[in-house]
């Protein structure tokens, strides 16, 4: 093992990266500089072996001018890289190449579904399915499992994009883990896998046969529903809430009615002097982008029409406000404008202030507060870059609000399409601390389950799997997207395909 090299005086650990020497991507450039940034002297090696499957190259190419995708996505051809020679001094290795590279000990290396090879990753993706991704140490050792959300599901460069985007931030984060010497000792054993490649017609065939199908029907599904058109619904509840009993039974709810023209969703009860009132996300439906508003609720149920509140150049939506310190905060959702920016209220409930941006230059998502041991803790998920913002999840903690917000050393603490973005607050059952979380196996907004929060410290998050929430026979609308309660109203959003023609409200 080597040990490293001298830059300007220093000792830096060296990093070899070998991907194809012909078929450089954007995302072997990416996983460079990220490392690069940390540290460490990361190149990409060039290795004489084939690149990305000529015809699933081609499939990609014709998918880009047919859906007319000019985004740079990481499997885009890298501009501007090098290539570098093998170093003997390389403590690391990391494998881009589909496992022909016959890489030396120790190195890292994705397999995807089972597979090393991205041809088997592309047509499971082109045959509806989700596949997941792993990283092995030394092509046996399980050292990383993730689920990543794939958030188009019609479209295979963005679906390979979504996933690539987990496969890089987990081999930046292994490879900088096991360097500082935090992956030892026991691991699990992995199956030894080939690179098994799908042949041109097994891939083509899935496009065709697959694909092409799926695109046609999603194409006629948009013409003939609202897509993510949400409804809000509500109730007063009697201490019998949906996290006590799991269940979204029990008193009937009640709508937020819209006039057709836009939708209410993320909704957030909070009480003031005996008043109950419901911020939402609002989304006009010509309109780019969503603001915050709020309604009303009398206490025979009858609705206010929301009124918005805070608009800004980026999207915004989940309002989540809470009371701390004898004032009124919001922590909306902007992960779009790349910082985490507090609200004060400055005349409750219309009126509020820019506070204070608490987590700087980071895409988190439905930033979801908790005050325990004595410390505030604040779940998310984070984009990074690329891919989704719906499957990793990041824990931030601090001793005061305006922090400073310190990372915790296990983030990414877990990367899980069904288990990873918050849809609500922490909800106290008992001695219980539950925190909704949204499943999105079936898509975004596909569903919401309860995950336990079994320990929680500076060194470790512990949530168990979500524990899915299932529709009622008293809510026609099938997906719930959120669920939120104050001390007298419980509110939850769900999924409404309501037709472009006509309107229908809850029954």
């Amino acid at each position: 093992m080597g040990l490293g090299v001298i830059q300007n005086g220093r000792h830096v650990t060296a990093i070899d990266i070998l991907v194809p020497a012909y078929d450089v991507r954007r995302v072997h450039a990416v996983i460079a500089q990220r490392l690069s940034d940390r540290g460490y002297d990361a190149v990409l090696v060039g290795v004489d072996t084939p690149g990305m499957p000529k015809i699933l190259n081609n499939l990609l190419s014709l998918e880009r001018r047919f859906l007319r995708i000019r985004a740079n996505t990481l499997l885009k051809p890298a501009e501007n890289f090098h290539l570098s020679a093998a170093r003997p001094e390389a403590r690391l290795r990391i494998d881009l190449t589909g496992g022909r590279a016959k890489a030396a000990s120790p190195f890292l290396g994705p397999v995807f579904a089972g597979q090393v090879c991205l041809g088997r990753a592309a047509q499971l993706l082109m045959q509806g399915f989700l596949p997941d991704v792993e990283i092995r140490l030394d092509g046996k050792h399980s050292v990383a499992h993730a689920a990543p959300m794939i958030d188009s599901r019609l479209s295979i460069v963005r679906g390979l994009n979504d996933m690539w985007a987990r496969v890089a931030t987990l081999l930046v984060d292994k490879a900088d883990r096991y360097l500082r010497g935090e992956i030892a000792g026991h691991m699990p054993a992995a199956t030894v896998t080939r690179a098994v490649c799908p042949t041109s017609a097994q891939m083509v065939g899935a496009y065709v046969f697959s694909t092409i199908p799926r695109q046609a029907s999603g194409t006629m599904r948009r013409l003939g529903s609202r897509l993510h058109r949400w409804r809000v619904s509500y109730r007063f509840h009697k201490g019998n809430r949906v996290a006590d009993s799991g269940l979204l039974a029990g008193e009937p709810w009640m709508t937020l009615p819209d006039d057709g023209k836009r939708f209410y969703a993320d909704p957030f009860p909070f009480e003031w002097q005996g008043r109950n009132f419901i911020f939402v996300e609002e989304f006009p439906n010509n309109a780019s982008k969503a603001l915050i508003s709020v309604a009303e609720i009398a206490s025979d149920g009858t609705p206010s029409v929301p009124q918005p509140i805070i608009e800004r150049p980026h999207h915004f939506s989940y309002p989540n406000v809470f009371s701390h310190d004898g004032q009124i905060w919001m922590l909306p959702e902007q992960g779009s404008s790349g910082n985490l920016t507090l609200y004060r209220a400055e005349a409750f409930p219309h009126r509020w202030v820019e506070h204070s941006v608490i987590i700087p230059g980071r895409e988190l998502f439905d930033a979801t507060l908790l005050k325990h041991g004595g410390r505030l803790w604040l779940f998310a998920t984070e984009r990074d870059g690329y891919g989704s913002s719906s499957d990793m999840l990041v824990v931030y903690h601090a001793a005061s609000l305006e922090g400073p917000w310190i990372p915790h050393p296990g983030n990414p603490v877990r990367i899980d399409r069904a288990a990873a973005r918050p849809g609500g607050q922490f909800i106290r059952v008992g001695e219980r601390i539950v925190l909704p979380l949204q499943d999105g196996t079936d898509g975004y907004g596909g569903g919401l389950g309860l995950a336990d929060l079994v320990e929680l410290d500076e060194h470790t998050v512990h949530l168990t799997q979500p524990v899915p929430l299932l529709s009622s026979a008293k809510m026609p609308y099938p997906k719930i997207h959120t669920l939120n309660s104050s001390e007298h109203l419980e509110v939850i959003d769900c999924l409404d395909p309501t037709p472009r023609i006509g309107f229908r409200g809850v029954s």
